[in-house]
């Protein structure tokens, strides 16, 4: 009877998943500003390779791959997807059956400023909406925090004071630990930590664009963070796929760039191009692909704690993680970047950063 009963070869497709033990061994850790707030020198980005455009099963492999080698900070935002809200519903997914023993080691973030919904309370920086936001992404995600909530972009129509007293509110809430803030100028950095710092909440740490083609932030914004105690994790370091090596070797109309918000192809002119090669002539001589330059680049500057990536395979992770490998330039190489490295047109931020 027993034999009869035996039910052969199931398979065991629920196993749970167990993270490498030496996940923390090459990973650099570092702080933000004056803050007790550490991070990895690398994040991953679920902007646009982790909603339902991607299959579950691959976003599944980067994100363990990506913890297995100690990138331990994970960076949604309310619209990321697409469609607006499945990254962070899919990611959800994951830290209750992947990451769920891990939540103590991770930190996660998302923000609220752009669209979300329709309406005068679907954007921007209001009260309203950005703590409405941050309770529809904590259902998203499952969870009762997150570890940084950001003002993602400013809002010119509300007093400031509305917006940093929301962020101020979702900490006092217990909805989010630190809070920070994204593509502010400097000089309403500087208002803004004013402010949190009155409120008692202090702001720490920034989200700008930054790369070797976009140097906006070295214009004060760097200045005004270290004088309020803020760091900053640089996000769209590689130029929106423009630092990479498939710009050195096929025309940009070319190139697929899976319909995401991206630079129009007539930015990569012949001298952008020139730009282009002689940074890889760098990169070469360092023992580097174009990424990885660009991503060591902008590590170098302290006030700079992480750098922050989208990865679409796990082969690109591995590559970008490459990076690591050697963060140390010598002053030859730095004059002979800044050579090649100029604003080449690829800020699509700018309209937020300027206000």
């Amino acid at each position: 009877m027993a034999d009869e009963l035996a039910i052969p070869d199931v398979p065991f497709t629920h196993d749970p998943w167990l993270a490498a033990r030496e996940r923390y061994d090459t990973m650099p850790y570092r702080r933000v500003g004056s803050s007790g707030l550490l991070l990895p020198a690398i994040t991953l980005g679920l902007w646009y390779n982790f909603g339902d455009n991607r299959p579950f099963d691959t976003q599944r492999e980067v994100l363990r791959y990506a913890f297995d080698r100690g990138i331990t900070h994970f960076d949604l935002a309310n619209n990321y997807g697409p469609p607006y809200g499945s990254a962070e519903e899919n990611f959800g997914r994951m830290l209750r059956r992947d990451f769920k023993p891990y939540r103590n080691e991770l930190i996660i973030s998302t923000k609220a400023g752009w669209d979300m919904w329709p309406g005068p309370y679907g954007q921007l920086g209001s009260r309203t909406y950005l703590l409405a936001s941050l309770d529809e992404s904590l259902d998203r995600l499952g969870l009762d925090y997150v570890d940084i909530f950001y003002s993602h972009r400013i809002d010119p129509t509300t007093p400031l004071e509305e917006t940093i007293g929301a962020l101020d509110t979702a900490v006092r809430a217990g909805k989010a630990r630190y809070v920070g803030i994204s593509s502010y100028s400097p000089a309403k950095t500087a208002e803004s930590a004013a402010i949190a710092r009155r409120l008692g909440t202090p702001l720490v740490i920034h989200q700008p664009s930054y790369s070797l083609l976009n140097r906006w932030i070295e214009d004060g914004l760097t200045t005004e963070l270290a004088n309020a105690g803020m760091g900053a994790i640089a996000f769209s370091a590689l130029g929106q796929g423009l630092l990479t090596d498939r710009y050195l070797q096929q025309p940009a109309a070319d190139i697929d760039r899976t319909g995401r918000p991206t630079f129009d192809d007539d930015v990569v002119t012949d001298e952008v191009r020139e730009r282009l090669r002689g940074l890889a002539g760098i990169a070469q001589r360092r023992g580097q692909s174009l990424a990885q330059l660009a991503l060591a680049w902008v590590l170098r500057d302290p006030t700079v704690a992480s750098a922050l990536i989208g990865a679409s395979s796990v082969a690109q992770l591995e590559e970008n993680l490459g990076a690591l490998d050697n963060l140390d330039f010598t002053p030859d190489e730095l004059s002979e970047i800044d050579r090649h490295a100029s604003e080449s047109g690829i800020d699509l931020w700018r309209e937020s950063s300027e206000v």
